[in-house]
């Protein structure tokens, strides 16, 4: 069942994105070779808390940290870890905030130093897949327009998109209706209504399309050990069009 939200839920929603969207501006400055995915989770947790706010994906399904962070093959739920990164990785930082009761999603991937062309293409490739997804996410719409949308434009591009993991709707809980895959065919799938808020968070290999879970049960990872990027907004639709609820902008 798909939960439509009111005004005042989206409006907290919208708080908490903003506070998760600032978190995020706040780790940019942080990211330089060097830097272990173990300190941006304890600056994650930190930050949040010091907001009001709390890491919701800790404890969820026996996940144990505020952050998922997933470096260059790693497609996603990669674990923090005290390995320095260096010039040239990629690094994916993904959190859920709860903040008065509300809860926002977003994930963006990090370049640490300078990157090669094609990684740089790869990131470039992946966040304006995110954005013409949310162009798509109009008000009478289908589903399927955003996956189609988003699918489309990578793999003109050269790159291919996860199908494995998609978007999913959010609210009391971080996963709820309706799922939002990153493929597939216009005019097909539910129905774009007023009130609902999900999740649209493109995974983009720069390879084959295929993963593989790590023996942790979490992280999954390229099938060919190539390089994969995501950038995920949680987005509210209304009559007037989608709204970026984890803007950075």
């Amino acid at each position: 069942m798909i939960v439509l939200k009111s005004p005042r839920e989206i409006e907290k929603m919208a708080d908490a994105g903003k506070l998760l969207a600032t978190c995020h501006k706040e780790i940019a400055k942080l990211i330089k070779p060097g830097i272990t995915t173990w300190e941006i989770e304890e600056f994650v947790e930190s930050f949040l808390r010091k907001h009001g706010a709390t890491p919701e994906q800790k404890g969820y399904r026996g996940y144990q940290y505020a952050t998922c962070a997933s470096v260059n093959d790693e497609v996603c739920h990669g674990f923090p870890r005290k390995q320095q990164l260096s010039a040239g990785d990629i690094v994916t930082i993904d959190m859920v905030v709860k903040y008065n009761g509300a809860l926002a999603d977003s994930a963006w991937t990090y370049a640490i130093g300078d990157v090669s062309n094609e990684t740089e293409k790869l990131l470039n490739v992946t966040k304006e897949s995110l954005y013409k997804g949310i162009e798509h996410a109009q008000f009478g719409s289908r589903v399927g327009d955003i996956g189609h949308a988003i699918q489309t434009f990578v793999e003109q591009e050269g790159f291919s998109v996860v199908r494995d993991f998609i978007g999913h709707g959010i609210g009391a809980v971080i996963h709820e209706k309706p799922d939002i895959p990153h493929f597939g065919l216009p005019g097909k799938g539910a129905r774009l209504k007023e009130g609902m808020v999900f999740t649209i968070e493109p995974m983009v290999n720069m390879g084959k399309y295929q993963t593989r879970m790590d023996q942790n049960g979490w992280t999954a990872r390229t099938i060919d050990e190539s390089l994969s990027a995501q950038y995920e907004h949680t987005i509210a639709i209304t009559t007037k069009g989608p709204i970026i609820l984890t803007d950075q902008d």
